[in-house]
């Protein structure tokens, strides 16, 4: 695996695809500069060997050129985060580009305009990143968050860099990551999935059943679980058409010897909102017209003990509706749980859009190991699948 470290980037180029998606807010502000702030270190490390940096990225789903979504409204924030002066040009392939591209200097910064403001970036297009791969003598992959795509600029790219392409530190960091959890992690391992629906978790739970020691199943997936069981959960989230695996799940997980770990106990509301009236009733024994919202004390006491006990520990999907400060507590104390374990030595991967989200929000984000940065390219990672992007730096 090529990382930043087997190259000097003294007097080249380097065309780093870095994942900039951004929110911005009406006033086209960055609300949220975590991305940008995680392709630091790599930027950084080039720039420092005496090289330059010509950054491309995509930002939200332009139809065309929509200056909406021009990566020129970002251009301030990034050149506050890197400490470096940023040269904005408004394309990224054809004349304009080139010329930039040409002109850059050593320890200079370069920011292409949007890649998806030409439709050949998410077709694929050899022709389009054969021009993208004209700009820089050495290609770097730093956009996790795309990994799972094989756009123009995240895949099809890097066959015109024979031998001269590489991860970036973040990329090589998420790699890394979910290889822990996977593969080379200290045992016991934990994986803690949460979330609505068992149906976008399956391929994840049966291919991680083979790497982990323990299960929690938390969130609203656990319905599915306890009906398919004959408990009774009243108005809970449930996928009828998903009870037959569901019990299938468990009986493979016996079979494998690993410890499934389902609330015993929930937050029931009356209604989906933060002022319904709720009760602590045990899991199996929800009164109709009622939903479970949360894990309830008992539930959190055991997860607890769990987590306490695991060395290796991945997190995806929050245990209630934390959204709502009423149901939030199942969340939080989760995370108290792998903060304390991960105080005690424990790795602990926290991935998906919810789980980020309330780590985030509740200020866990310095107390975990490593939080990811890519949704649905970790996910599919977690399934087994071999991404696009990755598989382009390795070939």
């Amino acid at each position: 695996m090529k990382t930043l470290n087997d190259f000097n980037f003294e007097n080249k180029k380097a065309l780093i695809r870095v994942d900039f998606n951004v929110p911005l807010n009406e006033n086209f502000e960055v609300t949220d500069s975590t991305r940008i702030v995680s392709a630091k270190p790599t930027i950084i490390k080039i720039l420092e060997d005496g090289g330059s940096c010509i950054l491309m990225s995509h930002l939200g789903r332009p139809k065309g050129r929509q200056d909406e979504f021009s990566l020129r409204h970002i251009a301030e924030t990034v050149e506050e985060i890197i400490g470096v002066k940023v040269i904005f040009v408004d394309d990224c392939v054809g004349e304009k580009a080139e010329k930039a591209a040409a002109n850059l200097q050593p320890g200079e910064l370069l920011l292409l305009e949007n890649l998806r403001f030409h439709k050949e970036e998410e077709a694929g297009d050899v022709a389009f990143a054969k021009q993208l791969s004209n700009l820089g003598d050495i290609y770097v992959n730093d956009a996790f968050g795309t990994a799972h795509r094989a756009h123009a600029s995240t895949t099809i790219i890097a066959q015109f860099f024979e031998g001269k392409k590489c991860f970036g530190n973040l990329l090589a960091q998420e790699i890394e990551s979910i290889k822990k959890v996977m593969e080379t992690g200290e045992k016991p391992v934990l994986a803690i999935l949460g979330g609505a629906k068992v149906s976008s978790k399956i391929t994840i739970i049966e291919n991680i059943l083979d790497a982990v020691d323990h299960l929690i199943i938390g969130g609203g997936m656990a319905f599915t679980f306890v009906k398919a069981q004959g408990g009774k959960i009243g108005n809970s989230i449930c996928e009828d058409d998903k009870m037959d695996l569901a019990l299938d799940i468990l009986k493979q997980a016996k079979q494998k010897g690993v410890q499934v770990h389902i609330p015993v106990d929930t937050i029931a509301a009356d209604a989906f909102s933060n002022d319904a009236n709720t009760q602590t009733v045990d899991i199996n024994a929800i009164p109709d017209g009622w939903e479970g919202v949360d894990a309830g004390p008992k539930s959190i006491a055991q997860f607890h003990d769990v987590v306490m006990q695991c060395k290796t520990i991945l997190w995806n999907g929050p245990l209630g509706v934390f959204e709502m400060e009423s149901f939030a507590n199942g969340t939080i104390e989760l995370g108290n749980s792998i903060a304390e374990a991960t105080a005690n030595g424990a790795f602990s991967l926290v991935g998906g859009g919810d789980s980020v989200a309330a780590v985030k929000q509740f200020g866990f984000e310095e107390k975990v190991s490593y939080v990811s940065t890519g949704g649905g390219a970790m996910l599919e990672s977690l399934e087994g699948k071999t991404l696009p992007g990755i598989a382009a730096i390795l070939q």
